[in-house]
This record gives C-alpha cells, sequence and structure tokens, in this order.
C-alpha cells in the first residue's frame, strides 16, 4: 500500500485539532488507514546518508512527518489535502464538497486537437483548468507530491498516464497532441538551461537522471514521440517523461493548465478528477474547475473533466446480512454521508441509492458500499457472534483424488512436472497442429511476453515443452502433471471454466506406446474403473452400479501419428486421448526422440465409494 508522508502540524491545522500519537492513531483505525510511522525530514536523511563519512544533515528540518499507509485503491488520499479531506468529513466537521463545472457561457474554452498519428504511442488526453489558485510552499510540494504518487500507483509508473501541469499564464491555446520523429522535437526541459532535441535528451536522461531513466524505455523504441504544442509552437510536455521549462509552474502560478496523456482513457479520466478534486479548494471560486474540449483523432469532440456522480442501488438486506447489524436504510444513507457518499433511503426502506463523487473511483460494487458502511458504523462496535451454522474444513474430493494420483503416477515411475498455466498461441494451437475456433482459448488482452498469450486448453504444450528444455536428460525420460486448463464456457459467469486434466509423456529412442497405455490402465485401476469388455463378473457388477466402463476407440488427430492414436471414453464421453505425437509436432518443440502421451480429464472420475459423483468445482 502507498505511504503517504505529511507534515503533522499543516496536518492538525487542517483537522482543525490538535491530536496525541495515540488518538491519531485510532482516529487512523477507525478509517480504515494507519499510523506507520513518525519521523522527520533530519531522521529521514539521517537514515538515508547512514554510513556515508562527513553527512551534513543540519540543514534538514526538524517538523514532524506522519507517514500514514493508505489503501492502494484510495487514489483521494495520496496527499494531505486529501486525506484532511476526508477525516475532515469522516468526524462531521465538513460537509461532502460538491465538484462543479465553471460556467463558461459566452467564454471560449481552451481546446485540445489531437492528431492521427498519436494512435502509434499514446492516442489519448485529458485536459482541465484551474483558475485562480494560491499556491504557497506547502500546497505546491503537496501538488508535486500527488502527481508522483499517482505516478507510481494508479499511472503504472508512467505507462497508463502521464500528468503534466503548466502555468497557463505563460502559454497560449489551442493547444495540439502530435506525435513526430524524436529528431523534429527540440525544446528546454525542465530544470534544464539547454534546448535538446528529444532523442538526444532520452540519452541524457539514461545516463544522468536516476529519477526519469526508468521512464525512458516507455517510448523509447517508437517511431515518433507524443509532444504538446501551444498556439506558438512552444513545447509544453513530452509525455510521459517532462515538461517543458517554458511553462513550469511556481509559486507565482494563478491559472493551471493540466494535461493527462495515457494509454488508458478511463485511468486518465480517474488521474484528472482526483488531481482537480483535491486542489481544486485553492481555487478563488473552491471546487470549481474550467472544461477544456478536447477534439480527438476521429474529430469527435469531448469536454473534460467528467465531475458528474455515478448512481448504485444496493439492497439493505444485502448489507446487514454483511456486517450483522440491524440498520435502518435511512441511518446507512447517514453513515455513507460520513464517507464522502451522498445516499438515501427508497421509499419503502429496503434499497440504498448512493451518489458516488469522482473522488471515490474505487467505490465499484454493492460490497464497497456494504464496507464503507461498515467503517463509517465503527468495526469495534460490530457484535462477536458465534456462527449459526458449524463446518467443517476439508480437502475439496477432486484435490484429494489427484494427490492420490499423483503417488500412483510417481510409483509407476513418471516425475511430476509444474508448467505455467498460460502460453504462447503457437504453443497451444500452432505447434500442436490444432485449429483455433475462437471459442476455445481465453486470451490475454495485453500479454507482457509473447510466451503468456493464452491460458492453456491442453497440458500437452507444456509437458512438451518440459522434453524440449531437457534433451541432455538421460533415456527414457518419464514425465507427468495434473493441474487446471482453461476453457471458455458459458455456464460461468466469468466466461471460462477450469477443468483438472493429468497429462502424462515417455520420451525414449523408441515410441514405447505399450509405457503409456500400461499407466493408463493403472490410473483406471487405481480409480476403480474397469474396462468395458472385461469379462470378469466383480467387473460388470461394478460398471453396472458405475453406469459404463472405459475404453478407447482409433481416432485422428493432427498432434499424434496417424494410426497411433486413441480417444478414451467413459459412460460414452469423450475423457482423453493417448497416442504417439507427430514427428513436426516433435520438430515443432524441438524434441529429438519419439514421444507418447497420455491426457485425461479427472473430474468425471471423481465420486465416493457409492459411485454418486461429488463437487468438482468451489463455485
Amino acid at each position: 500500500m502507498p505511504v503517504v508522508g505529511v507534515n503533522r502540524d499543516k496536518l492538525f491545522e487542517a483537522l482543525g485539532q490538535t491530536y496525541t500519537e495515540e488518538e491519531f492513531e485510532e482516529l487512523c483505525f477507525e478509517y480504515g488507514i494507519e499510523l506507520d510511522d513518525v519521523t522527520s525530514e533530519k531522521e529521514m536523511l539521517r537514515k538515508e546518508l547512514a554510513g556515508q563519512a562527513g553527512a551534513d544533515v543540519s540543514g534538514a528540518s526538524e517538523e514532524v512527518i506522519y507517514k500514514i499507509d493508505i489503501p492502494a485503491n484510495r487514489y483521494d488520499m495520496l496527499c494531505l489535502e486529501g486525506i484532511a479531506r476526508a477525516l475532515n468529513i469522516f468526524r462531521g466537521r465538513q460537509a461532502p464538497p460538491q465538484y462543479r463545472l465553471a460556467d463558461m457561457s459566452g467564454k471560449q474554452l481552451q481546446r485540445m486537437v489531437v492528431r492521427p498519428e498519436t494512435a502509434l504511442v499514446r492516442p489519448f488526453v485529458a485536459c482541465a483548468v484551474l483558475r485562480g489558485v494560491a499556491l504557497d510552499p506547502v500546497r505546491y510540494n503537496s501538488f508535486i507530491d500527488l502527481q508522483d504518487k499517482l505516478h507510481q500507483n494508479l499511472c503504472r509508473q508512467r505507462t497508463l498516464v502521464a500528468i503534466g501541469t503548466h502555468d497557463l499564464a505563460k502559454i497560449r491555446g489551442p493547444f495540439t497532441y502530435e506525435a513526430l520523429p524524436p529528431e523534429d522535437i527540440s525544446f528546454v526541459p525542465l530544470k534544464q538551461t539547454q534546448e535538446f532535441n528529444a532523442r538526444d535528451l532520452l540519452q541524457h536522461y539514461l545516463a544522468n537522471d536516476q529519477k526519469l531513466k526508468k521512464f525512458v524505455p516507455i517510448i523509447q523504441s517508437s517511431l515518433v514521440y507524443p509532444v504538446i504544442y501551444d498556439s506558438d509552437r512552444r513545447v509544453l510536455s513530452l509525455p510521459p517523461i517532462i515538461n517543458g521549462q517554458h511553462s513550469a509552474i511556481s509559486l507565482d502560478t494563478r491559472d493551471v493548465f493540466i494535461e493527462c496523456t495515457a494509454t488508458d482513457l478511463t485511468k486518465a479520466k480517474i488521474v484528472l478528477n482526483t488531481v482537480v478534486a483535491m486542489f481544486s479548494e485553492y481555487c478563488e471560486r473552491p471546487f470549481e474547475v474550467e472544461p477544456v474540449e478536447v477534439v480527438d483523432a476521429l474529430g469527435n469532440t469531448h469536454v473534460y473533466p467528467h465531475l458528474d456522480t455515478r448512481q448504485m442501488e444496493v439492497d439493505a438486506s444485502y448489507i446487514r446480512g454483511c456486517i450483522g447489524v440491524d440498520l435502518p436504510a435511512d441511518q446507512m444513507a447517514q453513515l455513507l454521508s460520513k464517507m464522502q457518499l451522498t445516499a438515501s433511503a427508497s421509499a419503502d426502506g429496503s434499497r440504498v441509492q448512493v451518489q458516488v463523487p469522482i473522488t471515490r473511483s474505487d467505490v465499484l460494487h454493492a460490497c464497497d458500499v456494504m464496507e464503507d458502511v461498515a467503517i463509517a458504523y465503527g468495526y469495534n462496535k460490530l457484535v462477536k457472534t458465534v456462527p449459526k451454522t458449524v463446518t467443517v474444513g476439508k480437502e475439496l474430493p477432486l484435490n484429494q483424488l489427484c494427490e492420490l494420483l499423483r503417488g500412483e503416477c510417481a510409483m509407476a515411475g513418471f516425475t511430476e512436472i509444474l508448467t505455467w498455466a498460460l502460453c504462447s498461441h503457437a504453443e497451444n494451437f500452432e505447434q500442436l497442429q490444432r485449429q483455433d475456433d475462437g471459442t476455445t482459448a481465453a486470451c490475454i488482452g495485453n500479454p507482457a511476453t509473447a510466451e503468456f498469450e493464452v491460458c492453456r486448453t491442453s497440458l500437452l504444450p507444456g509437458a512438451l515443452k518440459t522434453l524440449g528444455a531437457n534433451k541432455d536428460a538421460p533415456l527414457p525420460v518419464r514425465l507427468f502433471e495434473v493441474s487446471d486448463v482453461i476453457l471458455l464456457t458459458g455456464d460461468k459467469g466469468c466466461g471460462a471454466a477450469n477443468r483438472r486434466r493429468l497429462v502424462a509423456v515417455h520420451c525414449d529412442r523408441a515410441a514405447s506406446f505399450e509405457v503409456i497405455h500400461g499407466l493408463l490402465n493403472r490410473v483406471m485401476e487405481v480409480l476403480n474403473v474397469p474396462y468395458s469388455e472385461d469379462a470378469d463378473p466383480v467387473a460388470a457388477a461394478v460398471r453396472q452400479r458405475l453406469g459404463g466402463g472405459y475404453e478407447w476407440r482409433a481416432d485422428n488427430d493432427p498432434t499424434f501419428f496417424p494410426g497411433r492414436h486413441a480417444s478414451i471414453y467413459f459412460k460414452d464421453q469423450r475423457v482423453g486421448e493417448f497416442g504417439i505425437i507427430h514427428p513436426d509436432v516433435l520438430a515443432a518443440f524441438d524434441i529429438v526422440n519419439p514421444v507418447a502421451a497420455l491426457e485425461l480429464d479427472l473430474e468425471p472420475f471423481c465420486f465416493d465409494q457409492f459411485f454418486q459423483p461429488m463437487p468438482t468445482q468451489i463455485l
């Protein structure tokens, strides 16, 4: 969780009350935050310079700094203003502010025009203006610190969103957001006196700036770099790296132009709303924000920021059931007002209607509203009760079955492996010579690497990849894995479901089909599933109680060698396959020796001693 350092005296001044350390810790606990440490600038500097001979910390301030642990999703509390406002509203000292857009009737809005080429690197931008801002050193530092905290947290180290703030008096609209070759972008960056072109500037930061060098790779390999110009072609910023020196804000700045460039428009809106909500209280008209017109690459016009509240309705019975307190809906509404949520009870008292402000982007579901009711009511006031139902925890039947099978496979001479649940699209389909029909595999929307593109639909690629990576191991190599595959399905709310499977591979100088076939027979024997054509009277009785046995039928799958592949059936349902892997598949996985493989779905075999099916899914 992020830790925010605030000046204790300034915080107490904003809270309108002085607390002892114990009292403030209690207030933090009640609200769901934590006082992590009490220190000072001098103490922090002393720890940072520990071990350096002759380190001088005499110039550092001795003012007390409170380091406060903030929940990772409470972006509105990443600065002194947000913490003070939240605690003041919680204590009933301040009403939730009403954020509003300035009346621009008869006035020209500032405009940002987005060029189409920005789609190549960083396609979105959202903007706003704060008028008549009164800054002092504390407010200025808090303004900068909030941007840093947002960059580290919600903005994911500037990869999703980058914030730029500018002195509007030094620049002139309309503004343009462009993407140009780095050699064509020249300006004096913040805290510099020399002019750089964009490529040389990035090299300069890589060599000389420990803070900014970590952001350079975000755009360094791009053919074009994003840049914002004003109407006089002066560079405002080179996002997400640095702003221009010309438009830098200072203590004398009165009008602040804020731009958030992004690869995720939703995140950009949240970041922009957070910044203007926190610092619009210092405007000449508190909590009033001047909108900015943004013309996107398609020519569509949008006005930012969006300050409208979101509407939610939550069942009062759900809240009562979760917190265990019989509260009427109107009392819930009063409690929610302490958490910056404007709420009212429905006419029949069965529901709570909630208006979510821009500062509470963390409130997404009914459970978030329930949590805020519990916090406002007070966790310490919740009465501990013994549950009305008594249950005993135990292992899921499917997991118990799998543990037993792991032991049997190991005793059969196979070594267990554990492979990734994610794999590349090629490994899951092309290298197995299988077609992707679009209805089987769950694909990752923004994969971190080419090796993690889809959720595996078979355990076989992981086993074959392990064989390919261990070509020098002495033969024969026998491997097995019991794990989950992920298949698309309309039966689940998330659109996909896990299925537990067993895979086994045998690699030797000869295919040794009989080894894999023998493992299949042994697995079925320990599962107490008889062969469908076994004439033994005991096997026939088991088949009758079970509703059928297992069998294999010749099949043809391009993953396996023609004529050396069979599908496994249990009660006329296909549950797996085994055979000799096709040479082209072996070559794709860089395997030089023949391989026989078995893959079996284990969930149909999860039944009790009376042959009654047992649950295999938690949800």
